[in-house]
C-alpha cells in the first residue's frame, strides 16, 4: 500500500472518529454535522438517537447512518430525499474534517443511491439503517472490491476440473 493511500485512510478514519455525539470544534462549539441529535436542548428536550460510521472497502467508503424515527415521519415527508440529504451532510462534514486534519482535500463521489432498511420497534417508532457508497479519489494500488470479478483460473486447473471424478472428460450429457 502506498504512503498516499495510507494517509487518505488514516485521515478519513480520524475525521470519522472526531464526529462522536457531544464533540466540539476548536472554539468549543458543538459540531454541526447535520444529524437530528444536534437539534434542541441536550437536557430539556427529548434527544433523537442517530449516528453514523464509515467503513472503507477497497476504493470505496461506505457511510452507514442509523436513527430512530416516528412512523408519521416516514409517510408525511419525502423520506428518501431526507436520507439523501443527511448522507450528503455527513459526507460534507467528513470532507471538511479531513481538510482540517490533513490540509488536503478528499474526493468522495457518490457511487449510487441510499439503500435503507426500516424496521418496526413499536406502533409509533421505527429503526432506520441507511447505507451509501462513495468512491474515494487518490487511492493507488488498491483493488476495487465492488468491481465485477474476472475469471482467473489457469488452463491446467480448468482441464483438471473438466476431467470429472474418474479421469474422463465430462460431456454435457454427464453433467
Amino acid at each position: 500500500m502506498s504512503q498516499a493511500t495510507l494517509e487518505i485512510i488514516q485521515g478519513l478514519a480520524q475525521a470519522a472518529a472526531e464526529s462522536y455525539d457531544g464533540a466540539s470544534d476548536a472554539e468549543g462549539q458543538p459540531l454541526d454535522i447535520g444529524l437530528k441529535r444536534e437539534k434542541g436542548h441536550p437536557v430539556l428536550d427529548s434527544r433523537q438517537i442517530d449516528g453514523f460510521r464509515v467503513k472503507i472497502e477497497g476504493t470505496n467508503a461506505m457511510i452507514t447512518y442509523h436513527s430512530e424515527i416516528k412512523l408519521r415521519d416516514v409517510y408525511a415527508t419525502k423520506f428518501e430525499v431526507e436520507l439523501e440529504q443527511t448522507m450528503a451532510d455527513i459526507a460534507s462534514h467528513l470532507k471538511k474534517s479531513y481538510k482540517r486534519i490533513t490540509g488536503k482535500t478528499l474526493r468522495m463521489t457518490p457511487a449510487g443511491e441510499v439503500d435503507a432498511i426500516v424496521e418496526k420497534i413499536s406502533k409509533v417508532r421505527l429503526h432506520v439503517v441507511a447505507k451509501k457508497v462513495y468512491k474515494l479519489g487518490g487511492l493507488k494500488d488498491v483493488d476495487d472490491k465492488q468491481a465485477p470479478s474476472s475469471d482467473k483460473l489457469e488452463n491446467k486447473f480448468k482441464d483438471f476440473l473438466s476431467l470429472g471424478g474418474w479421469g474422463q472428460k465430462v460431456t454435457s450429457r454427464d453433467s
